[in-house]
């Protein structure tokens, strides 16, 4: 073969040699980042990594010119750019807190169990008549701040007469951070006791919404807190402990996942330090906990767009194309990581079904058409909670029932309120108990 059709495939060939060996660096990279539990924002492993390169490169010129022996080190060169990209820090690394909102003046309370929440008002206000017990509204999250959308919702409330408070959880909008081993589904509960507490009435009304709505089922089995409760309002819960975490998946109607346009907007994922730090903690390869990312740079990195499809999975397929902006850029907050660690304590906790048996509290239970919930995480509820007096299927809206598009926001207003007040459902008491296998069966 000629000399000039063999140097090509010499270039060629040394040029896959030299981009296996730059692939290999990055996976032995990414090994040890989940090896060390990405201590010292990477850096261990990082050190590591071109040290292993570095050696096996010098083995490798060992016997050649003293040009030969520079090209090993290319790739080294290569993977050693790429991965220190993860190690680098593009946010600060302490929090951020968003700014205040316009609307609505945002003060701080100290609980009794430690946390310090960032607490909403909304006086009652328009023609009806001032409901005597407030409402205290626990937003979904697990830890994330209360959507521009949640608040216009609350300021509905605020006008059939309520006297509406709301928290972000710790962690989440406003509130402090926790340390990341106190996150728990437990610490959540106390938190809202303790929050009802301080209110310094004698009882209060409860809406919890999606991971809201589980603290407040895990509030109902726990006589201390269930005591201060005079309603609640359980919309879309996710699972309540880890017996329903396990449960079959079965879903509602179509919602818009994969339908929806692709939200717009920078995303951390598309920086390859959040990546790779956000992607192996969905995964369980690193801990809430790690050294890669603290908590507070995670939160001042994550996005709104980060979330992609999960926030049209809210909505129903027929809104596809219509979904609102539920948030402002400025106002958005999530805490990936104080999520993971709550949601992974309460597949660890064991079966509150015993105690909520014993709930006396008045309940009811919101389900959407279009949920992107489990049923089985709801009906599991209504089946081991003898206190919920009425469930309310919502037809025609996702797992965000109150989301300002056509009259969903009053429907969803007047199905909480009529409860609220122990006046007749605006719409039929469905699923009951008894309906729970035919429900699950035909896939409503």
């Amino acid at each position: 073969m000629p000399p000039s059709v063999i140097r090509p495939w010499r270039f060629v060939g040394r040029l896959l040699v030299a981009t296996a060996a730059a692939v290999g660096l990055v996976a032995l990279f990414l090994a040890l980042i989940v090896a060390t539990d990405g201590a010292g924002s990477g850096l261990a492993a990082w050190s590591a990594t071109v040290g292993v390169a570095v050696i096996a490169a010098m083995w490798r010129g060992r016997r050649r010119s003293w040009r030969g022996r520079l090209v090993p080190f290319l790739p080294v060169l290569v993977a050693a750019a790429l991965t220190l990209s993860v190690c680098v820090p593009t946010v600060p690394t302490t929090r951020r807190y968003p700014p205040a909102l316009s609307f609505v003046a945002t003060e701080h309370w100290r609980l009794s169990t430690g946390s310090r929440v960032a607490v909403y008002h909304y006086p009652p206000t328009g023609q009806a008549p001032r409901q005597r017990v407030p409402l205290v509204y626990l937003n979904g999250g697990p830890v994330r701040g209360i959507s521009v959308l949640d608040h216009r919702f609350l300021q509905l409330l605020a006008g059939q007469g309520y006297d509406v408070y709301a928290y972000e959880q710790a962690g989440g909008g406003r509130s402090d951070l926790l340390p990341m081993d106190e996150y728990s589904i437990s610490r959540s509960v106390h938190d809202l006791g303790a929050f009802v507490d301080k209110l310094g009435m004698d009882r209060a009304n409860v809406l919890g919404f999606s991971s809201g709505a589980v603290v407040l089922t895990r509030a109902l089995a726990e006589p201390a807190i269930a005591g201060h409760l005079h309603r609640a309002v359980i919309a879309e819960p996710g699972p309540m402990d880890g017996p329903s975490a396990r449960m079959a998946e079965q879903k509602g109607r179509p919602s818009a996942r994969d339908l929806a346009p692709v939200m717009t907007g920078p995303r951390s994922t598309h920086v390859p330090r959040y990546a790779v730090a956000f992607g192996l903690m969905r995964l369980g390869l690193l801990s809430p906990d790690n050294g890669l990312v603290g908590q507070a740079e995670g939160d001042n990195a994550f996005t709104a767009a980060d979330l992609g499809s999960d926030s049209a999975s809210a909505y129903c397929a027929r809104d596809a194309h219509r979904i609102p902006v539920e948030d402002t850029e400025r106002n958005f907050s999530f805490s990936a990581a104080a999520s993971l660690r709550i949601q992974q304590t309460i597949k660890d906790s064991a079966s509150i079904a015993p105690q909520l048996r014993r709930s006396r509290t008045p309940a009811m239970l919101m389900i959407a058409e279009c949920s992107s919930q489990v049923r089985q995480w709801q009906t599991a509820i209504l089946a081991d909670n003898p206190a919920i007096q009425r469930t309310q299927y919502m037809p025609g809206v996702g797992h965000h029932m109150w989301n300002g598009l056509g009259d969903n926001d009053q429907r969803a207003a007047a199905a909480i309120t009529a409860f609220l007040q122990d006046k007749p459902a605006p719409l039929p008491d469905y699923p009951t108990r008894a309906d729970i296998p035919a429900f699950l069966r035909n896939h409503k």
